[in-house]
C-alpha cells in the first residue's frame, strides 16, 4: 500500500507539474490583433480560427471595424501607438500608410518566403500594395467589373446574342437599339454616383481612353465622359444613374428593365437567382479594336503595422491566409488575387462563364492610384463626372479643372 502511495503522489506530481508548464507555454502565446471589415461568413474571421487552431504559440484576437472607420481609426491608432498587428484595408487606400510607413516592409520576409511569391498575383492587385518598389502588403482577395448582358432582350431586338458590344461605338449603337420606353427598358445601366463607386467605374474608361489619374483630362478620358453624358442624355440609362450604387443599378438589369449593366463578380449570384432570363458577360468595351484594356480594381490588402512588436509571427498569420486562397471562392465567395490559381466549376454553366469573363478581365485591371493622396483625388474625379453629366460644365472643362485639383493636392 506504501509503494502504491508513493507512486500514486509521483504521479499527481509530474501531473501538476505538466499542467503547470501547459498554463506557462499558453500564458507564453503571443497575440496578435487583427482589424477587417469581415462579417462571420467571410474570409477574416474563419482565418483566424483555423490559424489559432494550429497553437503554434501564436493567438490572434479579431475586431470586425466599420467601412466608414478604417481609415480614421487605423491611422488614429497607429499614431497613438495602439494600432492592431494586422488590417485588412481597402486596397487604393494602401499607398496613404506605406507612403508614411505605417506599414512594415515585407520586401524581405516575402523574398524568403515559399508561400507568398510576387509572380504569384495579378499585376493590378500587387501593384496596390506596393509603394516605391517595395511590398507593404499581401493582396487578400479582389475584384473586377465587365459588362452583364440580358440575351433574351438582344434577340427580341434582332441582335446576336453571342455578340456583345465590344468598342464604344458599339456600346452606344447597341444601347440605342435596346433603350424602349414603352417597356421601360433602358439600354444599360452603371452607377456614376458622387463617391468612390462612381470612380470606380469611371477610371477604367479613362485609362482605356489613354489617361491616368494624373492626366484625367487626356483627349481619351473626356472621349470617355462625354460617351458617358450621351448615355444619360439619350435617355439610353435611367437618370438616377447620378445617384445610385452599383448594387442598386444592377437590380434595375435582374429585374430585366436594362439590357446591360456594368458591375462586379459580387453580383452573380444574385444574378443567377433574380434574373429571370438568360443572360451572359463580356469584357468591357474598348475606345476602338485592338486598344488597349483596362478594369477596374477593388477588396483589400493585408497589412502588418510598422509598431508591430510581433513582424515575424504577423507574417506567419499572412503566410497562413495566402495558403487558404485555393479555396477562397468555394468557401467565400471571393475571387483570389492570384493568376496561378484557377477557380474549381461551381455546377452552374451562367456562373461558370461570369467568373471566367471576370478572371479575364482581372488581367487587365489597375489600382486607383496608388496615391497617398487618392480619397482627395477620387473626389477631384467624382466632382467631375458630375458636373459634367449635371450638365452643369462640358466633359473637357470639368476633367481640366480635375487635372489642376489633382496636381495641387499632389504638390
Amino acid at each position: 500500500m506504501g509503494i502504491r502511495t508513493y507512486t500514486i503522489a509521483i504521479a499527481r506530481a509530474f501531473a501538476a507539474t505538466a499542467s503547470l508548464f501547459a498554463l506557462s507555454a499558453q500564458a507564453e502565446d503571443v497575440k496578435l490583433t487583427l482589424w477587417s471589415l469581415d462579417r462571420d461568413i467571410q474570409p477574416a474571421p474563419n482565418l483566424i480560427k483555423e490559424f489559432n487552431a494550429q497553437k503554434n504559440g501564436i493567438q490572434i484576437e479579431y475586431r470586425q471595424i466599420q467601412f466608414d472607420d478604417v481609415v480614421s481609426e487605423a491611422m488614429r491608432a497607429y499614431s497613438t501607438g495602439k494600432a492592431p498587428d494586422i488590417i485588412a484595408i481597402d486596397n487604393p487606400n494602401h499607398a496613404m500608410f506605406a507612403s508614411r510607413k505605417a506599414f512594415l516592409d515585407l520586401t524581405d520576409m516575402i523574398a524568403g518566403s515559399s508561400t507568398i511569391k510576387p509572380e504569384n498575383y495579378f499585376p493590378g492587385p500587387l501593384a496596390s500594395a506596393t509603394w516605391d518598389g517595395k511590398y507593404y502588403g499581401v493582396p487578400k482577395a479582389t475584384n473586377t467589373i465587365a459588362l452583364y448582358y440580358n440575351k433574351d432582350l438582344f434577340k427580341a431586338a434582332g441582335l446576336d446574342p453571342e455578340k456583345p458590344p465590344q468598342t464604344w461605338d458599339e456600346l452606344l449603337e447597341t444601347a440605342k437599339k435596346l433603350t424602349d420606353p414603352s417597356k421601360n427598358v433602358y439600354g444599360i445601366t452603371f452607377s456614376a454616383k458622387a463617391n468612390e463607386e462612381g470612380t470606380f467605374q469611371f477610371l477604367p474608361w479613362a485609362q482605356m481612353g489613354g489617361a491616368t489619374y494624373k492626366s484625367i483630362n487626356s483627349d481619351g478620358a473626356v472621349r470617355a465622359l462625354t460617351i458617358w453624358k450621351q448615355l444619360l442624355d439619350g435617355k439610353m440609362t435611367s437618370p438616377d444613374t447620378l445617384t445610385r450604387s452599383q448594387w442598386d443599378s444592377t437590380a434595375t438589369f435582374n429585374a430585366g428593365n436594362a439590357a446591360m449593366a456594368i458591375s462586379g463578380p459580387w453580383e452573380i449570384d444574385r444574378m443567377v437567382t433574380d434574373a429571370k432570363f438568360d443572360w451572359g458577360t463580356a469584357l468591357l468595351p474598348v475606345p476602338q479594336e485592338g486598344a488597349e484594356r483596362s478594369s477596374a480594381m477593388g477588396d483589400y490588402n493585408w497589412a502588418i503595422f510598422s509598431n508591430t512588436k510581433h513582424p515575424e509571427e504577423a507574417f506567419k498569420a499572412l503566410e497562413l491566409f495566402a495558403s487558404k486562397d485555393v479555396t477562397m471562392y468555394k468557401d467565400f465567395g471571393q475571387i483570389p488575387a492570384r493568376s496561378d490559381l484557377s477557380i474549381p466549376p461551381t455546377g452552374n454553366a451562367l456562373k461558370d462563364a461570369a467568373l471566367k469573363t471576370f478572371v479575364e478581365q482581372l488581367k487587365y485591371a489597375k489600382p486607383r492610384g496608388p496615391s497617398p493622396e487618392w480619397p482627395k483625388i477620387s473626389k477631384a474625379i467624382q466632382d467631375a463626372v458630375q458636373a459634367a453629366l449635371t450638365g452643369q460644365m462640358e466633359p473637357k472643362a470639368a476633367l481640366d479643372q480635375a487635372a489642376e485639383k489633382i496636381k495641387l493636392i499632389e504638390g
